[in-house]
């Protein structure tokens, strides 16, 4: 998208000229005889910077000023006057004005002011950008094998453009490896929009993406750009793409093809540059069998598939994740770190962990704050993770489970030993065939050949 500049000015010859200098820089330009006018097309058009002249019939260029720093704050506006004073301009840089210039005005010094004031307000969007990125602090950590080999596939595809598909449990981090990505491409210094898919709406959810026109609807009171025009030359990130509906997939694939879209309420075509980065803990190809999930969407999206581990399935991650979030509790609220101690790590490494990372996490704030002592012992974590009721729950899951193999004191044996049972069966149900037993449970071929190496299951495999 173009660099936009307004000008502002009730004398059509000196409009007229100043938007013709500007348009042979390569800019686009919108021209408004009045302040009225002028107040019309910021709430229509995406201005990045505006000429105003002071003496105008209908508001003054100071009126214009104010109303427009009350709603657009962060748009440079350079004050233009044939009558002005060290009094007006000292008045108009106090509400906010970029610079004041006096006419007849120098049309080099117009562009060089543009040139100045655009550089100025590209920083302040760039330092904006930045302190939300360092706002997310979390990282990926861990130095299991999954993760290390995690973390080489966002190594290989963050400096790419390619777009990517990321599955995993809720919990398990993945906005964190979308930002990673980010971080790694071309496009780090540019907006990262992230789109919990699941959390807004279903009949604001369009309005949300493609953004609006003012009365587009009712309580559309004032023009507003979508999830992907804010992302434009940056990253979207669609998070539980899987909850979208039909309806809205549609949609938003003809946005992803071509690259374009229009806001509600507005027929003008926008273009857009994104790179987009999906989400879901479901599995896509069991939705798409379902009908409940667009085959070409999917097909969209999964250029590059990548999967989060769950917690479970990286259990010697644990004691660091552990320290790392009660160290960075202490940081956040300046207190002493409190120590973990030894005898706890084995207990965590053993519990299941259906929250994964995000339980984790909680779970180490929730000492933090409720243990009295530096030093958290065993019997400050809940009855839950000790695994006091492992047996009985393992006793009571069916009669037609070896039961007995199940008695153990360690709930991850428990756990890999009925996992190995489960898919043994599955895969006997459906005479080896990998397919579609992983569409019948829920999981890729991919992590279903993966469970089937790591628990060494005799699967007579059939793809």
């Amino acid at each position: 998208m173009k660099t936009t500049i307004m000008i502002v000015d009730d004398d059509l010859d000196v409009r007229q000229s100043i938007m013709d200098v500007f348009g042979d820089e390569g800019y686009e330009v919108f021209g408004a005889g009045g302040g009225q006018e002028a107040l019309k097309i910021v709430n229509q058009e995406n201005i990045d910077l505006i000429f105003l002249d002071i003496w105008m019939p209908d508001l003054d260029g100071m009126q214009v000023l104010q109303q427009l720093k009350a709603v657009h704050p962060e748009i440079p506006v350079v004050m233009i006057s044939g009558h002005g004073t060290i009094e007006t301009a000292v008045q108009s840089t106090k509400l906010g004005a970029f610079d004041f210039i006096e006419k007849p005005v120098s049309l080099e010094k117009l562009v060089i002011t543009a040139k100045n004031a655009l550089t100025i307000y590209h920083l302040q969007q760039e330092n904006l950008r930045l302190k939300e990125r360092f706002q997310h602090k979390p990282q990926l950590i861990g130095q299991s094998p999954v993760m290390q080999e995690l973390q080489q596939q966002i190594a290989v595809v963050g400096p790419t453009n390619g777009w990517v598909l990321i599955t995993g449990e809720n919990g398990t981090g993945k906005e964190l490896v979308a930002r990673a990505i980010h971080r790694l491409s071309h496009r780090a210094d540019k907006p990262f929009v992230d789109v919990n898919c699941a959390a807004i709406p279903e009949n604001l959810i369009e309005s949300e993406l493609l953004g609006y026109e003012k009365g587009a609807f009712t309580g559309a009171t004032n023009r507003k750009k979508g999830k992907f025009e804010q992302a434009h030359e940056g990253t979207i990130f669609l998070d539980e793409i899987g909850d979208m509906s039909l309806n809205t997939q549609a949609k938003i694939l003809r946005v992803l093809q071509e690259q374009s879209l229009n806001r509600l309420g507005s027929t003008k075509t926008i273009t857009i540059d994104v790179r987009v980065i999906a989400a879901t803990n479901k599995n896509l190809e069991t939705e798409i069998a379902r009908g409940n999930f667009r085959e070409d969407l999917y097909y969209r999206l999964n250029v590059i598939p990548m999967h989060v581990p769950p917690l479970r399935e990286r259990q010697n991650d644990i004691p660091l994740l552990a320290k790392q979030f009660m160290s960075h509790y202490a940081r956040g609220k300046g207190e002493p770190n409190k120590q973990l101690a030894p005898e706890i790590m084995p207990i965590l490494q053993q519990y299941n962990w259906p929250g994964n990372v995000r339980e984790l996490k909680n779970l180490m704030e929730r000492l933090a704050i409720m243990s009295p002592a530096s030093m958290i012992s065993s019997h400050d974590l809940p009855h839950y993770v000790r695994g006091k009721e492992s047996k009985t729950a393992i006793a009571s899951a069916g009669d037609d489970y070896p039961n007995s193999q199940f008695y153990t004191d360690h709930l991850s044996e428990a756990v890999s030993k009925f996992e190995k049972y489960y898919l043994a069966k599955k895969l006997k149900e459906f005479d080896g065939n990998i397919s579609r037993t992983a569409i019948q449970i829920g999981i890729t071929r991919r992590n279903l050949h993966r469970k089937i190496k790591a628990l060494s299951i005799n699967s007579h495999q059939k793809d």
